[in-house]
């Protein structure tokens, strides 16, 4: 089974038997809600993406993209045309490692510095072409039309409903043994997700890569 936007919303309120005009305002949030709940427990090949850039010369940050939620590598190409892979560190690591942002090199670490930027170190000498491997946030069920499908909707539809309904259920002050019932359905989906994404999706970190998880 799968679902566009309109017929997600249309089970939601046939669920919960609620046509209320509060509640219908609200059931987009609730699916962006149960979307959010799926990507923060599951990990798909499919939500990995790569994007190209340049290092700015002189410039130790690097954007990041606004669909980023976690990285898988970052490299740059040097003169020779060979990839050069930067470490993953902790912004406190390279801060102490290359505390004079004017000294420049060959870059070799790389860390989150905030919401927008990665801090690079040491600081580029030069323009380098940059390609960024990472895990993203598909564009959401809600930011289309009402016949509008995602990949979630389309393989995931279980797990998306039943999310759904426990921001429902939770926005309307629901019974909790409906709740628990629910929450009980999507752990259930989830878990087959999980099996999916990381365990039958997955042969050797080599070849693959190993499963990234944000800090909590």
């Amino acid at each position: 089974m799968s679902f566009t936007f309109a017929t997600l919303k249309t089970a939601i309120q046939d669920y919960t038997e609620n046509t209320e005009t509060t509640f219908v305002n609200n059931l987009g949030i609730f699916i962006k809600q149960a979307e959010e709940r799926i990507l923060k427990n599951v990990q798909l090949s499919l939500f990995r993406k790569n994007v190209s850039a340049n290092f700015s010369a002189s410039d130790e940050f690097l954007a990041i993209p606004s669909d980023f939620l976690a990285p898988f590598s970052l490299s740059f190409t040097d003169s020779d045309s060979n990839k050069n892979f930067l470490l993953f560190k902790d912004v406190n690591f390279l801060q102490e490692f290359h505390p004079k942002s004017t000294d420049t090199g060959a870059p070799r670490f790389y860390a989150t510095f905030d919401v927008n930027n990665f801090i690079i170190a040491p600081t580029p000498a030069s323009a380098l072409a940059v390609e960024l491997h990472y895990y993203y946030r598909p564009t959401s069920l809600t930011s289309g039309a009402d016949s509008g499908t995602t990949w979630l909707s389309d393989n995931a539809s279980t797990a998306l409903l039943y999310g759904a309904l426990i921001e429902a259920y939770t926005f309307m002050k629901g019974e909790k043994d409906l709740v628990d019932n629910y929450n009980a359905r999507f752990l259930e989906a989830i878990t087959s997700l999980k099996i999916l994404g990381e365990a039958e999706e997955t042969t050797q970190e080599y070849k693959i890569g190993r499963i990234v998880r944000d800090k909590q």
